[in-house]
């Protein structure tokens, strides 16, 4: 799997922190440009309800999300210590969900009054209202006690385990890398008569 995929899987909130994995040079961005963002919302449409993107992001679109994700991870990893979170972080989610709040639209379709759920703003904007609700979400729900940081050596990424003895972020990325090296420490282990 590619560095530059970014995972997803994990409840919304972890799956935008996990957009600034770890490389070489350290972590990176795989939300730095308009096109980036535009790939991982394709990614999530369906855990993005009410949002309908009017147009392709844009540079403006960018800062609002990389600050909830910044915001969110502060937070996450400060309770994964047992610490308490920045108030500068949840004082940031708190604002990010006043800025698009939904407006129940009323529509009338020919015979009958509806309403659907609209949001106002730049896409960015309505974007980040969505993704600190999310955090919201995980952020007091019980089981973000129980989420992890991925046991590689290399990797940065939160998990949140269906299975108590789950270790890595992903068993295709980082499980793999994991049991080879394993391997071949086990092989190349001096008086070990196979290496």
């Amino acid at each position: 799997m590619s560095e530059d995929i970014p995972l997803t899987g994990e409840p919304l909130a972890l799956d935008l922190v996990n957009t600034r994995p770890a490389g070489p040079e350290g972590r990176h961005d795989l939300l730095a440009t308009p096109e980036q963002l535009s790939a991982w919302l394709a990614l999530q449409t369906a855990r993005l309800p009410g949002l309908v993107p009017d147009t392709d992001p844009t540079p403006d679109d960018l800062p609002p999300v990389h600050a909830v994700r910044r915001h969110t991870e502060e937070t996450v990893r400060a309770l994964m210590r047992g610490a308490a979170p920045p108030p500068c972080s949840l004082h940031a989610l708190n604002g990010a969900q006043r800025t698009a709040p939904a407006v129940r639209a009323l529509v009338w379709d020919g015979r009958e009054l509806t309403f659907t759920r609209q949001r106002p703003g730049p896409l960015g904007v309505r974007l980040a209202t969505l993704l600190a609700e999310a955090a919201v979400d995980l952020l007091t729900d019980p089981s973000v006690a129980r989420v992890r940081e991925c046991e590689a050596e290399d990797c940065v990424m939160l998990f949140l385990p269906a299975h108590p003895r789950r270790r890595w972020c992903s068993p295709s990325r980082c499980g793999n890398r994991a049991r080879v090296a394993r391997y071949y420490q086990r092989h190349k282990a001096p008086g070990n008569p196979r290496a």
